[in-house]
């Protein structure tokens, strides 16, 4: 009864005078008769219901309930946005952070007050060797969070990376960096253990000489992925920065069929022009002014008579642009026989009797969402009779791909650079394509889409 009286009284009594030191004291030690019980106290405001799991000896915690679809919309929406690259950190060349770190690591006085030398000189080394690791560690670390994974770039950003780098070169230069921090991280600490114990000057001496040296030798074997990441670099912020909410028209064809003579003719652009195939080695922007609005132009690699698993990087980098930004395309054709690539092969060509569409065919079917605007280059070379190549065979040609050969696709505007004829009328149908462009990224700004969204949904 004793008992109860007693557990009655504790629950009678206030929670503030359950905290009072007289309380515990005098109460909750008091020796009760029959078993001890103390008082348990309960806080319901809050319940944590995270849970956890054993993970290599850690607790980490389980994985959440899957997101609402409005939050991954808005988490989705990020990707929609360019520019990435040219927000990358400026990286200095290893043998520039080593030295500089260096440099810093043995301006570190030892503690002051320190009397004995042993002790000094062993509190000196560590400190020097803690420091050199920091200096070395903190810009690995810059690096490697500020150079953005591709899962969070644009998908024509996260294209120009696989495409110029080769697939999977970014990824392992970053995680290289990565190591590289780890173990100037484990080495330093290891060295300045060692120099902290020291038991004479000589010996801290020795230790400190000993544990920069290390360091050194690693920077010097490992160090060359930060000079890799200085190239990828200079090369990603060499990209050209495309605006979503500008009109793009983009000159696509096969290679020398004059694309970058129109670029210069139409643009700011100055792309090389030569009469080779591929002179057109990246991604070239430029910018128009017509009626006093501003617009972007673009030359691509030309493409080749080939299926997309033969391609190369650099007509890929063609259909990355085609595929992820809101382009209006100038299609180039040359039926002058100059350019090295027959009218069959722009067109269409026979194999083994089935018709199989090649370059324009099967470029305009795969991406006739696009506006679209055909133009004949070269026009003051064509001739009366239609140019054939010695290896095409006339005999197996289609009424279509004949009547390609002397006039080219419906509605087609023929134009040379060389005599100037109809640049004008170019001109004026660029810029009418380009104001239907704007008014298509209007309409997905409207709805709050990114205009690539739009491109993908509506127009493919």
């Amino acid at each position: 009864m004793s008992c109860t009286s007693n557990l009655l009284q504790l629950w009678h009594t206030p929670s503030t005078m359950l905290f009072s030191r007289q309380f515990i004291c005098s109460k909750v030690f008091h020796r009760l008769p029959g078993p001890v019980v103390y008082p348990t106290m309960c806080f319901f405001k809050h319940m944590q219901t995270t849970s956890y799991e054993v993970v290599n000896g850690s607790y980490v915690q389980t994985v959440q309930a899957e997101q609402p679809p409005e939050i991954k919309e808005k988490a989705a929406a990020v990707l929609e946005t360019v520019g990435a690259f040219q927000k990358l950190p400026m990286v200095m060349p290893s043998v520039d952070i080593f030295h500089s770190a260096m440099r810093k690591a043995k301006r570190i006085p030892p503690t002051k007050g320190i009397a004995n030398a042993a002790k000094r000189e062993r509190n000196k080394g560590a400190k020097q060797l803690d420091a050199l690791m920091k200096e070395l560690a903190v810009p690995l670390r810059t690096y490697k969070d500020n150079f953005p994974s591709k899962r969070h770039l644009h998908p024509y950003e996260r294209s120009l990376i696989e495409l110029t780098l080769g697939d999977g070169n970014y990824e392992e230069v970053l995680g290289k960096i990565d190591a590289l921090r780890k173990k100037v991280n484990s080495v330093g600490k290891e060295h300045a253990s060692l120099c902290a114990k020291s038991v004479s000057k000589r010996e801290a001496e020795e230790r400190l000489n000993e544990g920069m040296k290390r360091l050194e030798e690693i920077f010097h074997c490992e160090g060359k992925a930060v000079d890799e990441l200085l190239n990828i670099a200079k090369t990603l912020r060499a990209m050209p920065v495309v605006d979503l909410e500008t009109p793009t028209l983009c000159l696509v064809g096969a290679p020398n069929v004059g694309k970058s003579s129109l670029v210069r003719v139409l643009s700011t652009g100055k792309p090389e022009i030569c009469n080779y195939p591929f002179t057109t080695r990246g991604i070239l922007m430029g910018h128009i002014a017509l009626s006093y609005r501003n617009f972007q132009v673009t030359d691509t690699p030309g493409l080749l008579r080939r299926h997309d698993e033969d391609r190369n990087n650099l007509e890929m980098l063609t259909l990355a642009v085609l595929s992820h930004l809101p382009t209006a395309v100038l299609y180039v054709h040359d039926l002058s026989g100059e350019c090295g690539t027959s009218l069959s092969d722009q067109f269409r060509v026979s194999d083994y009797g089935i018709a199989q569409f090649i370059i324009y065919k099967e470029i305009r079917g795969r991406f006739d969402g696009h506006l679209w605007l055909d133009v004949i280059s070269k026009c003051d070379l064509l001739q009366e009779s239609p140019v054939v190549f010695i290896t095409e065979d006339t005999t197996t040609d289609h009424p279509e791909l004949a009547k390609y050969r002397k006039m080219g696709p419906d509605g087609a505007i023929h134009v040379s650079v060389k005599s100037e004829a109809a640049l004008n009328e170019l001109k004026s149908r660029v810029h009418d394509l380009l104001v239907s462009q704007s008014a298509r990224i209007n309409v997905a700004k409207s709805k709050q889409e990114a205009p690539e969204v739009l491109n993908k949904r509506i127009f493919i």
